[in-house]
């Protein structure tokens, strides 16, 4: 578990969500990713568990190079063009409402050959998870996705089909809420190996 304490006053605020544009540097690139919270709300903003989780990866603590990575409700996309941009092989998901938005940004922020390792798929948890081989991922990727109680047990299913037996999952957020905590328990009930950097 990883602390990252910061001062939310010394930023810009909820003012940063109504950029529509954030401009980041990962991977020895600088990556300008579009938002839209008008247009598609928390989807199309980039959260501060995204930017975290971008920096554990660039730090290197995973091997990335050629492992099959997912990211679960990628929204802008930030974490999953990280983690291409170091070397995974990696599907993004969303909803499918924010499906475009999110191949806009893999496709501005990739240069050709990396976007021909990375996938932009539906994926709704819960829902036709036999679009997707059981197991099938390395490395499961989520940045504030922990957030509404009433998809938690989506989510714990969605996880537990992707995982193999060697899997890693990566979640980053921010516990706002006792539901939280909830989830956290439901996970360590479910999985003995995750990381979860908590902020």
């Amino acid at each position: 578990m990883a602390l990252v304490p910061y001062d939310e006053a010394s930023g810009l605020g909820l003012r940063r969500f109504h950029k529509p544009l954030a401009t980041f540097s990962f991977a020895n690139r600088t990556i300008r990713v579009r938002q839209d919270w008008r247009q598609l709300g928390v989807a199309a903003v980039v959260w501060d568990a995204a930017v975290v989780l971008s920096t554990y990866l660039e730090m290197g603590a995973v091997e990335l190079r050629g492992c099959t990575a997912v990211e679960l409700g990628a929204g802008t996309g930030l974490v999953g063009i990280v983690a291409a941009l170091l070397g995974a092989h990696v599907t993004v998901t969303d909803r499918k409402v924010a499906l475009e938005f999110l191949q806009s940004n893999i496709q501005a922020n990739l240069p050709p050959h990396i976007q021909t390792n990375t996938v932009v798929k539906e994926l709704t948890w819960g829902q036709n998870l036999e679009s997707f081989s059981p197991g099938e991922f390395d490395l499961i990727l989520g940045a504030d996705i922990i957030y509404l109680e009433e998809t938690f047990k989506d989510l714990l299913q969605t996880l537990g089909y992707l995982c193999g037996d060697h899997s890693v999952i990566l979640l980053a957020c921010r516990i706002r809420y006792e539901r939280d905590n909830n989830f956290l328990a439901m996970m360590e009930r479910q999985f003995t190996f995750y990381k979860l950097f908590i902020f």
